[in-house]
């Protein structure tokens, strides 16, 4: 799903509210690759670092210590902190105490903590009086309470803080209301009130606008702005329509947003997006119409190389497609190559083979750095190692590492490279090689096998079931790395709604925003339980093309916070409780969890699959009824982990607790995984993951399993520490315990 989007998006892209043949090259296999060093060789520098940890006094607070643990077990401590505590720690203590009481009910008691602290704590002012105001109310005193929210207003105007109060006093005054509506039109509450102004008056099309550019997560937006494109469309600015039309592109409506782009100002991306959204659709008449303005408005930019390409692949007549291609090669050296391998591909389907040869020898020759050469030499050694020839498959796997170490195919290659050394009887390169994988791409699923192989103590799949691993949690939560000191303090001491609620204000930047707030508003949103939206908008930061962003995403790789936040845990007391009844590895549990839905406790498939472990009705049924289970609700997360998991050690029990067969079978259902073993040897478990007919439950296998090392390296001391001597990358990654 997510490679879709990025095949979709591209470049340019708002990436916020959403809702995821083996070509035989005329080369000679022996000569370039015979002459590569041995892949250890080869480790890489390392770039310089963008810190994103907190100072030195932050990381000394026992009040931010404390941010992540329940407020009942926090309670002893913050009480002793907010009477003695060093100075900021007490007035932390004091506002997180008080948060906590008001929570519970307990506002008379958290009134006390509240009196004078935003003289001592003015970094969060503004919210210490909101605070003082709600607790009044809760407590009935609605006097104090409104005017404690205009003395509010009065001292902090600017501060989106202001608009509870604005919410609160427009009951009575709606001035207020449209106060908040003129200063604060992104904030949750100022939403709200819209909401309640349009139920009153549905046609207010200024009104739906600010939904349109402020609330794309909400459920009925794409109706909303149906709304303004059939009733309101002359009265609409080209600056309304490319707000529609990024809402439209966002909720992968691309018909929809190819004619609100249409309408737009005229860039090269919001052109380029007319073209492909008809393409996506469908429309090929349209979309070539779409790729060819492009290409004449604004000959010279990215999209119009993009465009070319788009119009080579949409061509019925492969050699018309040709001069298309040639352009791309001429003009966009960034995108030569991947032109230089589709004029081949045609080239050889016109019977041509000698040209086809002649172009890809090309890539490798003066694009070999490129994603598409990557492409070509895993191809290459992919079907070498099918006819048996595994020395030229080694050396093909060897040139993909030393010369792609960024490609996608990179991890795998030097994996491969280890296996094949192995083969041939090389032993003390495959060890080499598989170290070469650990410290060069300590994250991906590639690491987890070459630790196997090293004799690590990670589980392999008939021993990972039963593994049982030490989980730390982080200390203290990061600095995100955007947003004012005050969202960053709310954020450090966890009070996730508040902060998410300010964030919706400062984060004005959707459509393109930078490296730092893309980040951050994961970060947010992982804060609320918007997993799915959170881990997407973290993982597709690694689609950045431009060098600036490209540096900045690296910077940002070598952040502890980076990887706990693509790699969360929500629900850890529930996964932890289930796994240990059903003696499941709870970080296998968890791996599986994030790939079936990123930890979404509502989600629901086109396959009518629901909740976290993505659990079939029938399926449930079936469990419930083994289990006695007479009530249970598949989105209420305790039922949906209680089930998957019965049905996961089910699919263990199957196959003598091999891990492999098990996953496998939880997602392409045990009569497949059983004819499998039948058609294919299982003497190497990888070999028969390659072997897997089914391109998604090959997919899915090395993902979970991927996501079961990334938890078991991040959050497992032995681990990591070893991990950390191996691994430069990885090494930047542990903090003390």
């Amino acid at each position: 799903m997510l490679k879709q989007k990025k095949q979709v998006l591209w470049t340019g892209v708002g990436v916020t509210a959403l809702t995821l043949s083996v070509v035989t090259i005329g080369l000679a296999t022996t000569g370039l690759g015979s002459r590569l060093p041995l892949v250890g060789q080869w480790l890489q520098s390392e770039p310089k670092t963008v810190e994103t940890e907190p100072n030195t006094a932050d990381q000394k607070s026992q009040t931010l210590a404390l941010a992540s643990l329940p407020a009942a077990q926090r309670m002893p401590t913050l009480e002793s902190l907010s009477k003695s505590g060093a100075d900021l720690d007490r007035h932390r203590a004091r506002y997180l105490l008080a948060s906590d009481l008001i929570d519970q009910g307990k506002a008379g008691s958290a009134l006390p903590l509240l009196d004078r602290l935003e003289a001592d704590y003015p970094v969060l002012a503004p919210q210490i009086l909101a605070k003082r105001s709600q607790a009044h109310t809760a407590m009935g005193n609605t006097a104090k309470a409104e005017a404690t929210w205009q003395e509010l207003i009065q001292k902090y105007p600017t501060s989106p803080a202001i608009v509870e109060g604005l919410f609160v006093l427009g009951k009575k005054n709606p001035q207020y209301w449209e106060q908040a509506i003129a200063q604060f039109p992104a904030h949750p509450r100022t939403l709200e009130i819209i909401q309640t102004r349009l139920k009153q008056n549905p046609k207010q099309p200024q009104l739906l606008l600010i939904l349109v550019k402020h609330a794309l997560w909400s459920p009925d937006i794409v109706s909303v702005m149906d709304r303004l494109k059939t009733e309101y469309a002359a009265q609409l600015k080209p600056e309304d329509w490319e707000a529609i039309a990024f809402g439209y592109w966002e909720k992968q409506e691309y018909g929809k947003a190819a004619e609100a782009y249409a309408k737009a100002p005229g860039t090269p991306l919001t052109r380029y997006r007319v073209g492909r959204g008809a393409h996506l659709e469908g429309r090929t008449n349209a979309a070539v119409a779409g790729y060819k303005t492009v290409i004449q408005a604004y000959p010279d930019s990215e999209e119009a190389g993009m465009a070319l390409l788009r119009l080579a692949d949409l061509n019925s007549v492969p050699e018309n497609a040709i001069p298309y291609l040639d352009q791309v090669i001429q003009r966009f050296p960034d995108k030569a190559a991947e032109a230089l391998v589709a004029k081949a591909e045609i080239l050889q389907q016109i019977n041509s083979p000698k040209s086809a040869s002649q172009a890809r020898q090309l890539v490798l020759s003066q694009y070999s750095n490129s994603e598409a050469a990557a492409e070509m030499r895993w191809q290459q050694a992919e079907a070498n190692a099918k006819k048996g020839d595994i020395r030229s498959a080694w050396e093909w796997a060897r040139q993909l590492a030393q010369e792609n170490p960024d490609s996608t195919h990179a991890a795998e290659a030097a994996f491969w490279v280890g296996k094949w050394a192995g083969q041939l009887k090389r032993p003390q390169d495959a060890q080499e090689s598989f170290r070469y994988v650990i410290a060069n791409y300590p994250e991906s699923y590639y690491a987890w096998r070459s630790a196997v192989y090293l004799g690590w103590n990670v589980g392999d799949f008939t021993t990972v079931r039963q593994k049982l691993p030490q989980i730390v949690d982080p200390i203290q939560r990061p600095v995100p790395p955007a947003g004012s000191e005050a969202l960053k303090e709310l954020y450090q001491l966890g009070r996730d709604r508040e902060a998410w609620t300010l964030w919706q204000v400062e984060f004005a930047n959707r459509q393109q925003p930078t490296v730092a707030q893309q980040f951050t508003d994961g970060l947010m949103r992982l804060g609320v339980n918007d997993n799915l939206e959170a881990i997407f908008m973290i993982s597709s930061l690694t689609w950045r093309e431009k060098p600036e962003e490209r540096t900045e995403y690296k910077q940002l790789k070598e952040q502890p916070a980076y990887w706990h936040a693509l790699y969360p845990f929500p629900f850890e007391s529930t996964i932890a409780q289930w796994s240990q009844q059903r003696q499941l590895n709870p970080l296998l549990v968890t791996g599986l969890i994030r790939q079936e839905s990123r930890f979404e406790a509502n989600i629901r498939s086109v396959a009518d699959a629901v909740g976290l472990m993505q659990i079939i009705p029938e399926t449930a049924a079936y469990v419930a009824e083994q289990n006695n289970v007479k009530q249970y609700n598949l989105s209420d997360p305790n039922d949906n982990v209680k089930l998957g998991t019965w049905y996961l050690d089910y699919t263990h029990r199957e196959y003598d607790n091999n891990s492999l067969f098990a996953v496998a079978s939880y997602n392409a259902g045990p009569g497949a995984i059983a004819d499998w073993i039948k058609r294919y040897s299982f003497s190497d478990p990888d070999q028969f993951i390659e072997q897997i007919p089914y391109p998604e439950t090959k997919g899915y296998v090395t993902s979970v399993f991927e996501n079961y090392w990334n938890y078991l390296r991040l959050y497992n001391p032995e681990v990591s520490q070893q991990l950390a001597q191996l691994s430069p990358k990885h090494a930047k990654l542990v903090q003390p315990r």
